[in-house]
């Protein structure tokens, strides 16, 4: 996501006399907040600050309010994502996202809407893989591919590997040993990240998914087990594939640099 303004826009605008030197500082920090009526403070400063964008929760949102939030986003850096996003949502959106120009890319499978006017994600070099145990857990893990990409990664995937029938996950993990990271997703006992990170030399993320039923279910006790593992993994919390997803990106950028 490019930072807006840029700092040759900041510098020549204070050079111009139309901004102060404490304006200017302030948007070179990255450190630009900006308020949309009385619900909404957004911080357009955060893809300067902390390298990576913004994302727009759409949980308990209305729908009008959650698009002049996501409106905003993208006029002022070209790009906004907004996860866990319902079809009423999307509908609402869309309609009025595509009368004022703006592009709209629904993943569907994620639950995450993408606006953008610029340009697509600058490719980072890094390689993220992601692992579910069964197909229950791909909601999750395709919210974490997404903004794993949207943060300039490449994602490898190999979904319904299985735990119970192990030997079906040796030949899924061998073309993804390359990727600078593996996020593994797992509900019901959430096994395979340790066994996962057994395996392999590269960090392991893992996320419970909120499958699973009666004692301890709803990823609780995937969440119980991850954080017991005794091999070393780092653990999110249930459902938690936003997160998985920027931790990720943000190891393999690392790993991606030259």
């Amino acid at each position: 996501m490019q930072p807006n303004p840029s700092l040759k826009e900041v510098l020549t605008s204070y050079r111009n006399g139309e901004i102060t030197l404490d304006t200017a500082a302030e948007e070179i920090e990255g450190l630009r907040l900006e308020h949309i009526g009385d619900f909404a403070c957004i911080d357009i400063g955060r893809a300067v600050r902390c390298g990576m964008p913004e994302v727009v929760l759409a949980e308990g949102k209305d729908s009008y309010h959650l698009f002049q939030i996501a409106l905003r986003y993208t006029e002022a850096t070209g790009r906004c994502i907004i996860t866990r996003i319902t079809p009423e949502q999307v509908a609402f959106i869309k309609n009025s996202a595509e009368n004022k120009g703006i592009k709209v890319n629904y993943h569907e499978a994620g639950h995450i809407l993408i606006l953008s006017r610029g340009p697509q994600p600058v490719r980072t070099g890094g390689v993220v893989a992601i692992i579910t145990a069964g197909t229950s857990d791909v909601f999750v893990a395709e919210e974490a591919r997404i903004i794993a990409e949207e943060l300039g990664c490449e994602v490898k995937t190999a979904y319904d590997v299985g735990a119970a029938g192990i030997h079906r996950l040796f030949p899924a993990l061998k073309p993804l040993l390359a990727a600078h990271v593996i996020i593994v997703c797992a509900g019901r006992e959430g096994t395979l990240p340790s066994i996962v990170a057994g395996l392999v030399d590269k960090p392991v993320i893992g996320v419970p998914v909120s499958t699973g039923y009666g004692f301890m279910g709803e990823g609780k006790a995937a969440l119980a087990s991850m954080l017991q593992s005794c091999s070393v993994i780092a653990v999110v919390n249930i459902d938690a594939g936003f997160t998985a997803g920027a931790f990720a990106a943000r190891i393999a950028n690392m790993g991606g640099k030259p």
